[in-house]
């Protein structure tokens, strides 16, 4: 299960819709349930209804989805740490006055909309801070009992924005060359790392390409995947778009599989695929044709929990299914 915003939190508190929702698909067969972008600290939400991570009482509710995950089913359950940089202080899309919401931050002073305010552009110290926020989330999810972490580094949120040229025009450490506009990313990683033993693995999302000229592309990613590689990153998740407004994204089914496959291949990293995955069928079409390593199913599994065991159902293959529903069995 992709991680998806639920738009639920109060004070980024999770509550019981939260337990339903993702104990639901648990009971489904889903093998891995990741939990939707989760802020590492309050200015990091998209909107003041996300979820966080950034402190205690934050973490007890997702230790209860853990173990309800755990205890109920043969799923693990991992957890996606975020900060939306110039895309938070949002609503339904558009943003919000800084009443209703807060002052947004980026690498560089541009909005992600001409018409929004201008973003705050980090010192090196505030990078810093926010490295250490990011090692604090994951030393919390990992307490509250996750079985891994994802790293938002797609989608045009703060660190896709330092990835990209068309974004990030700092003249600093963090900005320029492709080494300098990577190193946001290394040093959450590096400090990521030390709260995970070889029990918990990492994942990253990115995107594959933002389709704007001059913009990330599937060769940066593919050359950022080998580094992340040797820097003890597990898995590539790989979707796409989001940092540049207004551009155009050709949709079909699966339409994103083949950027997860060049980095795959070019890379040799293990990769997701995610986007438009609707059927088992397809699904296992992807794993078959070697494009992916994992599947992760996003709207489709919103629609349908119980997507996983009925796939079972029909080819005949074993799947998580509750006991008590035995008597349900095909």
């Amino acid at each position: 299960m992709s991680p998806m915003c639920m738009y639920s939190s109060e004070n980024g508190v999770a509550n019981d819709f939260h337990l339903l929702h993702y104990g639901s698909r648990a009971q489904g067969g889903t093998g891995l349930i990741i939990v939707e972008a989760t802020g590492v600290v309050p200015e990091g939400r998209i909107t003041n209804k996300c979820m966080g991570i950034w402190n205690d009482e934050q973490a007890e509710p997702l230790s209860k989805i853990a173990k309800i995950v755990h205890e109920n089913s043969d799923s693990k359950i991992g957890i996606q740490l975020a900060h939306a940089g110039r895309k938070a202080s949002t609503w339904n899309g558009k943003q919000i006055s800084l009443e209703e919401g807060w002052e947004t931050v980026a690498p560089s002073p541009i909005p992600y909309e001409e018409s929004e305010r201008i973003p705050h552009e980090l010192t090196v110290e505030e990078i810093k801070d926010l490295v250490q926020h990011f090692k604090e989330a994951a030393a919390r999810a990992i307490n509250a009992g996750f079985d891994l972490i994802e790293i938002h580094a797609a989608h045009g949120y703060l660190i896709h924005q330092f990835l990209s040229p068309l974004s990030n025009t700092r003249t600093d450490e963090y900005g320029g060359s492709f080494e300098n506009r990577i190193r946001f990313l290394l040093e959450i990683i590096e400090a990521v790392n030390d709260v995970l033993d070889e029990n918990h693995p990492l994942f990253v999302r990115i995107s594959g390409t933002e389709y704007a000229t001059n913009g990330w592309n599937i060769k940066d990613s593919v050359e950022l995947a080998r580094i992340l590689k040797e820097k003890s990153v597990d898995l590539i998740d790989v979707s796409s778009g989001g940092n540049i407004h207004g551009v155009k994204i050709s949709l079909f089914d699966g339409y994103q599989v083949p950027l997860a496959e060049a980095v795959k291949k070019d890379a040799e990293i293990a990769t997701g695929a995610v986007g438009m995955i609707k059927t088992a069928k397809q699904a296992e079409e992807i794993l078959q044709n070697q494009q992916a390593d994992l599947i992760f199913v996003a709207r489709e599994i919103l629609r349908n929990p119980y997507l996983p065991i009925r796939g079972s159902f029909k080819n005949k293959d074993n799947c998580f299914f509750p006991h008590q529903y035995d008597r349900a069995r095909p």
